[in-house]
């Protein structure tokens, strides 16, 4: 049950990033960071000092960050390209699209201080399309862990993975609840049976997603909260299994609801079982400036709309 999961600390996913590229570059010597300005925001200081000869300061110059990236990988080297969720993919998409993508390049596109919880930076910095961006490009690999452990994990484990991917992960201290041998790339992680609702989140608010079934089973309401933290390629499988048994579904993502995980899983449900969606996320909106809590809740993302969208879903399923 969802009361058994005990947080084991607290701290930032792009930690979980840092300690992760610094690992991967232990254990396999083609790893090469690259950042654009932002070395200390993305956590590179140990890798850097451990391997100064394998990191590239770019500069405030992305789109040239990301060509150099694809020319590195013709050299068999596996480059993590690192700046802003925002920067990484607004400001570069076409290179993405050109130099990555469309070529297959074996590019890993780092991503922090994404979504509302960058905080007071503001809706300049605050991209919440990007999921939808990245999904969009045929062969990108897109992966949104919930915590430390998973993101460091994720962050070892795309060093073996052959393609282009897009990891995203964020800045705020955030609870830790996972173990680092939970992440299986393209595999939905399970946190709870339940036949109730399907509660499936990524990201930040895979924990405000268990909070909310926290409640909902105190109040007799069985709940199923599955995290997608690989949002592509999707573990189809595993979302029909889970609406199979309850018949409807809440998806939460710290992203536009237009685009991001919630159209993925509504996608699956159109193809296989149809059930009533009820979706958590921004609607058709930039972000604001202000504290990553605060910030949350104006934009309906906080615990107690978890909980109203899984009773009106299941009502919506019982009408």
């Amino acid at each position: 049950m969802l009361k058994d999961i005990q947080v084991t600390g607290n701290k930032d996913t792009r930690s979980g990033f840092g300690d992760g590229i610094l690992e991967a570059g232990r254990k396999n010597e083609n790893v090469v960071a690259l950042t654009a300005d932002l070395l200390g925001s993305m956590k590179l200081n140990a890798f850097v000092k451990e391997f100064p000869e394998r990191f590239i300061q770019c500069g405030i110059a992305e789109a040239n960050m990301i060509g150099v990236a694809a020319g590195l990988t013709i050299g068999g080297k596996i480059p993590y390209t690192t700046t802003f969720a925002n920067f990484s993919t607004g400001r570069v998409y076409d290179q993405i699209r050109q130099s990555v993508a469309y070529s297959n390049k074996n590019v890993k596109i780092c991503a922090s201080h994404a979504g509302l919880t960058l905080g007071e930076d503001g809706a300049t910095h605050q991209i919440l399309e990007d999921i939808g961006l990245m999904k969009m490009l045929p062969g990108m690999t897109v992966i949104v862990p919930c915590d430390y452990n998973q993101t460091k994990a994720a962050t070892i484990a795309i060093a073996d993975y052959e393609g282009p991917v897009y990891l995203r992960f964020g800045r705020p201290v955030w609870p830790i609840f996972t173990t680092e041998s939970d992440f299986v790339l393209g595999k939905a992680q399970k946190l709870s049976d339940g036949k109730d609702v399907s509660i499936f989140a990524c990201g930040h608010l895979v924990w405000k997603a268990i909070e909310a079934g926290r409640i909902l089973e105190e109040k007799g309401i069985s709940v199923e909260v599955i995290n997608i933290h690989t949002i592509k390629p999707l573990d189809v499988a595993a979302i029909i299994e889970s609406i199979s048994k309850t018949k409807c579904a809440v998806t939460c993502e710290e992203h536009n609801i237009i685009g991001g995980l919630g159209d993925s899983i509504a996608q699956v449900a159109a193809k296989n079982l149809p059930i009533p969606i009820e979706y958590i996320g921004t609607n058709d909106t930039f972000g604001e400036s202000g504290k990553p809590s605060e910030l949350l809740v104006k934009y309906g993302l906080d615990t107690p709309n978890i909980v109203a969208a899984a009773e009106k879903v299941i009502a919506r399923k019982n009408a």
